[in-house]
């Protein structure tokens, strides 16, 4: 396992990984993302470790079936120790290119059980449970964390952990947990871990474009950037990543190409869901991160939102980007100012 991930240090300079989210990516979705703009890295959804945990089917299937043909990382929550010990002894069976600790979920029912994001508020726990991983990973370790609990008070206490426990690489969210996504990303705190820590550092949050990827690298030192929700609004950007790094012109999609995006997706959820209540839902979710990018008064999304079922919800997709000449139009690089995915969970831009 540890050669694969050292190897891809070896040969470039600048990498790109995709964020491991929650019920997004899944072994479908994260198939879609590569056949788009593969990144050089995948991570799954976490494990849920604690006493009556056995690893979830379906995030065990999205390793043994990768079909990305890039390295994927297993990613835990929990801080129970027998339980990880069990857990990781059972990844370490399956073929993945390492094992990463969640430190940074900001989802309250998360955190309130002292897992993910949680761990931050205490730093002796933090050494508990990094010191268990690192005993126990027969091969790469790393940790994906955010800059603190609610301010930045162990900041240094826990990134001098990470280098004690020689991590192998860290992926830092430049946010606070209690921050969310509704607050704006504090990139100096990155650049300290890069000073600090002698593994590699990813960069995350607020990676919208393949333009912010590089400013970011350039403000931190990072050796790459993790992309998380801009990857579903715009599932080209690691290869519009790499071409502004290789300074090459960008890809510019149409959105005759996001229409096509949308189909896989819809392809995506009706072979998994077909027949389920929640099957619309689970489309609109995605579709929200593309609607912020294509009608800048909204129209897309408010209509969108409103839609009953698959069909009514492609017809709306085909006004807005296959009609009136729309297909050849460029697909945005960002998406529009005042929109939000989430509007309930992000910040309100001006």
């Amino acid at each position: 396992m540890k050669n694969q991930i050292n190897e891809m240090f070896e040969k470039k300079s600048f990498l790109t990984a995709l964020a491991p989210m929650q019920d997004v990516t899944t072994k479908a979705f994260m198939s879609i993302i590569a056949s788009y703009s593969a990144p050089d890295l995948f991570v799954t959804e976490f494990f849920r470790v604690h006493g009556n945990s056995k690893l979830e089917a379906h995030i065990v299937d999205s390793i043994q079936d990768n079909q990305t043909n890039r390295p994927i990382m297993a990613q835990i929550i929990g801080e129970s120790l027998p339980d990880l010990t069990r857990a990781i002894k059972d990844l370490h069976e399956l073929n993945i290119a390492g094992v990463d600790l969640n430190m940074g979920c900001p989802a309250p029912k998360v955190y309130k059980k002292n897992v993910g994001g949680g761990l931050l508020r205490d730093p002796s726990e933090s050494e508990r449970v990094i010191a268990h991983f690192r005993e126990n990973i027969q091969g790469v370790f790393s940790v994906k964390l955010r800059i603190g609990f609610e301010d930045d008070r162990y900041f240094d206490k826990i990134i001098d952990l990470l280098r004690q426990y020689e991590v192998d690489f860290v992926t830092l969210h430049a946010r606070t947990v209690k921050g969310g996504y509704r607050t704006d990303p504090s990139y100096e705190y990155i650049s300290r871990a890069v000073n600090t820590l002698d593994c590699p550092v990813f960069a995350n949050g607020d990676v919208t474009s393949a333009y912010k990827a590089k400013d970011v690298i350039e403000l931190t030192g990072a050796r790459g950037v993790m992309v998380g929700r801009s990857a579903i609004r715009n599932p080209w950007i690691f290869r519009q990543i790499d071409d502004l790094i290789n300074e090459r012109a960008i890809y510019r999609p149409t959105l005759g190409n996001v229409r096509e995006y949308v189909q896989a997706l819809v392809d995506m959820t009706t072979n998994t869901h077909a027949g389920s209540k929640n099957e619309i839902g689970i489309l609109k979710k995605f579709i929200n991160f593309i609607g912020i990018a294509i009608d800048p008064k909204g129209g897309f999304l408010k209509k969108m939102r409103r839609s009953q079922n698959v069909d009514e919800l492609l017809a709306i997709c085909d006004v807005y980007l296959i009609e009136l000449g729309n297909s050849e139009r460029l697909f945005p690089l960002e998406s529009y100012n005042g929109l939000l995915a989430r509007p309930n969970r992000e910040k309100k831009l001006s």
